[in-house]
């Protein structure tokens, strides 16, 4: 969409929240706009990685693909999300995929002019440092659900983060279900199965492209390992 009101856009995103008006200027003047078509490839692991992202519009997906082309999604990141900020600190190349699922407008910060910033900006600095945590513990959840946890649970537990993100109980899934299946660490068809059986025990009824939820509290005990499907 022309015409991006860059100040709006980062005011918007959740790692600048709370930030002055005069803050969020100076970071609305080191962006860039960015325009990516639905399928396009924002960038490739092993690319120079020489700033960060931020989702204006749109949804960004950031995976990883083995030598035989299978793939599996590492995050979905959707507007006011930042993705790739490692980078400020550590330079070097990007570690994964990153592709746009739906036609976005995205905010590129170059490394070095937002590295001045944080440098002038203990408060900026923090804000960084917050999200890294986050996403820090959002990887190791993910590692202790893919080795730990099985496939149900593993559902159980996305649609329940979807339903606290999108506050209803018709769940917009967001992904495919083939790349759901491998966000989850399973296969399509596995997947399938265990959608068709949570419905069968009506902990959830599916409507198209969408799951709505019929039992949260069962859901809950399922994510948690305390009962099985």
């Amino acid at each position: 969409m022309p015409g991006i009101d860059k100040k709006a856009a980062v005011a918007g995103m959740e790692m600048f929240t709370g930030l002055s008006p005069d803050k969020i200027a100076e970071l609305a003047a080191v962006a860039e706009v960015r325009r990516r078509e639905r399928g396009r490839v924002i960038f490739r692991a092993g690319e120079a990685a020489d700033g960060f992202y931020g989702v204006a519009s749109g949804k960004v997906r950031i995976y990883r693909s083995s030598p035989s082309g299978k793939e599996h999604i590492l995050h979905v990141f959707g507007p006011g999300a930042a993705f790739a900020e490692v980078v400020v600190f550590q330079g070097g190349v990007f570690p994964a995929d990153a592709q746009a699922l739906e036609d976005s407008e995205l905010l590129f910060f170059p490394r070095r002019g937002f590295a001045a910033l944080l440098r002038d900006d203990p408060e900026l600095a923090m804000s960084m440092l917050a999200l890294l945590s986050m996403r820090l513990r959002f990887f190791v959840q993910k590692i202790e659900e893919l080795s730990l946890k099985e496939v149900p649970a593993r559902l159980a537990a996305h649609l329940l983060l979807l339903h606290s993100a999108q506050k209803k109980m018709r769940l917009d899934l967001e992904l495919p279900k083939g790349q759901l299946a491998g966000y989850l660490g399973t296969i399509p068809e596995t997947l399938s199965r265990v959608l068709r059986k949570m419905a069968d025990e009506e902990l959830i009824a599916l409507s198209g492209q969408a799951v709505v939820l019929r039992d949260v509290a069962r859901l809950e005990e399922l994510a948690s390992g305390q009962k099985p499907l």
